[in-house]
């Protein structure tokens, strides 16, 4: 008995210091995570490559830091991989040759990005392509002789373009400048002169806008990510041969606005999407068709077509029997439905595939006989496989972790995957085997001295009958008796989701743990991840209903009885900026909050963000509407603004034109005026997406304060 008690003590005391030697999540942790993108096995199967994004310091700005992403290449027999590229250019959109003597890839040439090639046997990395406004997105051509590639061209410029526009093509839609028409931009050089005739001035007021002394407008969408643009761009195709210094060909007149296309009967013809109405101005047509190209008559062959639907995503079969795409209704919840068609001649026909899912990406098998997915589901990203014959869907992955990126060959995987205990990493798995293999250590290696929080997911049913999902993470070093403070964190969108399967706020979450903070998230009505009818439940109801959801979510965190209710903090940001500061309006149980880049006022949001359709999709009109703007000002948090008391700090990036910074100048200059704890921080160039892409500088710069203002209320 005494040896056993000894033994006990020993295991006790072994494992007390181990837990103690164990390091908590920092702040610049954030800063050591690498990421696993575009996984693809060789055309053999013995082979892959993959990118890793990582941080690394700017070798030309002390204290700031880049982003670099790199090609390796792995081998299945011996599970090691190296390197491929270095340097300060990033690669991307990497892509073996059909024959697996070449990998294509993007990267800067000059000011543009370019298709580069590398040829496995020996050799540098080459340009293919010089073309002056630049590609991206290469895919090989089925025989391996050429690779495919578009760009985006401003109409203006194509317009005088001797290269590639000799036939003179001017678009088929009414020029939006008023009194004006395509033929006034294809005129010969005129002089500009302020004091001549109507030309000449009309010259010398192109050349202002030449020299960026006028930003003229005419389009409707032309609020861009971090600035506004009076230029309208058109997609354009072109296809490169691989040897003898090809130049590149333009494979279709740009004007007929074609939005995707691929490769169905080598070289001859391709499924493309093109607008229904092509005598429309762009901005102003939203619903396509899909229908097939032919490259020598210049023709296109309708196949599918419903008015008031847009088709993408799509993705032909290796041997051209099927086509995959996505149909989704115009003006409504962004919620496709996955469809498959036969392209036998004489034999077309439509199948749905059960799955009421955001799918992120699809690959067929090379007997075309299935269509492997990932796609969201309750918090995770599994794979799944749809059986065509039988119309069955099988999951083939953990149903608590995120694949972000795969490939599959002969029954074999390669995927990328985020769970709580690594953000990212590459993984092997059989269909032979039960266990999959990790192919990378990226993040593994330094997380092994690191304590993590890990999340409990329960479930509850709201008032409405859906059945929700919330996890609850309790802070690091958990002690039964103490109390801690509880963070509620809440995803925008409002269509996206949350979960074990998701990376982008693994630090964040993990950073507030190890700051002795519990965490409580949710996936509200609004979520993907959960079906269409999941996500057309806050329709017109952007504020009330999916705020009880999220104050539901959180009482029953906090009925786990470990919770301080004194010390409760709400944050997000998108979305989450507007449901938090509506919440503000509605509840004072928060002891602080923190909201960013939100909308605040829904009216103004219209006018000043390129994300403003949601204000048309989700309330059904437009603010000079009285029945609309009635929604409007019920489900603006400004309305409520008056009842505010939490203290408050407001985040917006000062290029954020997703959301537009009026919205939170109001927010902040309507509390100010009333005198309420409120703190305003403006990041400097930042755009909407500064927590996940942006300067890191700012993103730790963004956390820290959070942590920083919370601080002061907790104490």
């Amino acid at each position: 008995m005494k040896k056993l008690i000894t033994l006990l003590m020993i295991i006790w005391v072994c494992f007390n210091a181990s837990a103690q030697s164990m390091q908590k999540i920092e702040l610049t942790d954030l800063l050591k995570i690498k990421t696993v993108l575009q996984p693809q096995f060789s055309p053999d199967g013995k082979k892959y490559i993959y990118l890793v994004k990582s941080i690394l310091d700017d070798p030309d700005k002390k204290g700031e830091f880049v982003y670099q992403t790199h090609l390796y290449l792995g081998d299945l027999a011996t599970k090691e991989s190296r390197a491929l590229t270095s340097g300060k250019l990033s690669v991307s959109s990497a892509s073996w040759s059909p024959d697996g003597q070449f990998i294509s890839f993007v990267r800067t040439f000059g000011d543009k990005p370019q298709v580069f090639l590398l040829p496995l046997k020996g050799g540098e990395a080459y340009p293919i392509t010089s073309i002056p406004y630049g590609a991206t997105a290469p895919e090989w051509s089925k025989d391996g002789s050429s690779v495919f590639f578009n760009t985006s061209l401003s109409v203006k410029e194509f317009l005088s373009d001797t290269l590639y526009n000799k036939s003179k093509w001017t678009p088929s839609w009414t020029h939006e400048k008023p009194g004006y028409d395509w033929t006034n931009f294809q005129k010969k050089a005129i002089k500009a002169n302020p004091d001549g005739n109507i030309d000449e001035i009309r010259a010398y007021l192109i050349q202002n806008e030449k020299d960026k002394k006028a930003k003229v407008i005419n389009q409707l969408d032309f609020q861009e990510e971090s600035t506004t643009s009076s230029e309208l761009d058109v997609p354009a195709f072109f296809q490169v041969a691989i040897t003898g210094n090809a130049k590149p060909i333009l494979l279709v007149n740009p004007f007929r606005r074609i939005e995707e296309m691929k490769e169905l009967n080598a070289g001859k013809s391709f499924i493309v999407t093109i607008p229904s109405d092509t005598l429309k101005h762009p901005d102003k047509v939203l619903d396509n068709m899909l229908a097939i190209y032919d490259l020598e008559s210049h023709s296109f062959q309708t196949i599918v077509e419903k008015p008031g639907y847009r088709y993408s995503n799509i993705s032909v079969s290796p041997n051209g029997k099927y086509l995959a795409f996505f149909e989704l209704k115009v003006g409504g919840i962004p919620s496709p439905v996955a469809k498959i068609i036969g392209l036998s001649p004489g034999a077309y026909y439509q199948k749905v595939i059960p799955l009421d899912r955001i799918i992120t990406q699809w690959t067929w098998s090379k007997n075309e006989s299935k269509l492997y997915i990932s796609a969201q589901d309750h918090g995770a990203v599994p794979l799944f496989e749809y059986d065509i014959a039988s119309n069955k869907l099988k999951t083939l992955s953990s149903t608590d972790e995120g694949v972000l990126g795969f490939d599959q060959q002969d029954g074999q995987f390669i995927y990328a995957k985020t769970k709580i205990s690594n953000p990212s990493e590459l993984y092997f798995f059989s269909s032979n085997t039960s266990n999959e293999l990790a192919l990378t250590q990226l993040n593994s290696v330094w997380l092994k001295d690191k304590i993590l929080s890990f999340p409990t997911k329960k479930t509850f049913k709201n008032k409405n009958g859906l059945v929700l999902d919330y996890w609850v993470m309790k802070p690091i070093n958990f002690q039964i008796g103490k109390k801690y403070p509880l963070l509620l964190e809440i995803h925008g969108g409002p269509t996206a989701m949350w979960g074990t399967g998701e990376a982008s706020m693994w630090h964040e979450f993990q950073y507030f743990a190890a700051k002795g903070y519990g965490v409580v998230y949710s996936n509200p009505r609004g979520s993907g991840g959960y079906g269409t009818e999941f996500m057309a439940a806050n329709v017109k109801d952007w504020g009330q209903g999916p705020m009880s959801d999220v104050m539901q979510a959180l009482d029953l965190g906090i009925s786990e009885g470990w919770a301080d209710t004194t010390k409760l903090a709400v944050t997000g940001g998108s979305y989450a900026g507007y449901l938090i500061s509506y919440m503000l309006g509605h509840t004072n149980r928060f002891k602080v909050a923190c909201s960013q880049r939100g909308v605040y006022e829904l009216s103004t949001f219209f006018g000043e963000g390129n994300a403003w359709r949601l204000v048309p999709n989700y309330f059904g009109g437009y603010p000079w509407e009285k029945q609309t703007r009635a929604i409007l000002d019920r489900e603006s948090p400004l309305t409520y603004v008056q009842n505010i008391k939490t203290p408050l700090i407001i985040f917006h990036g000062e290029n954020d034109l997703r959301t537009g910074v009026i919205q939170s100048e109001m927010l902040y200059k309507s509390l100010k005026v009333m005198g309420r704890e409120v703190e305003y921080v403006r990041h400097p160039g930042a755009t909407h997406e500064i927590t996940r892409t942006g300067n890191n500088r700012q993103r730790l710069d963004q956390m820290l304060r959070t942590y920083e203002f919370f601080e002061r209320y907790m104490r």
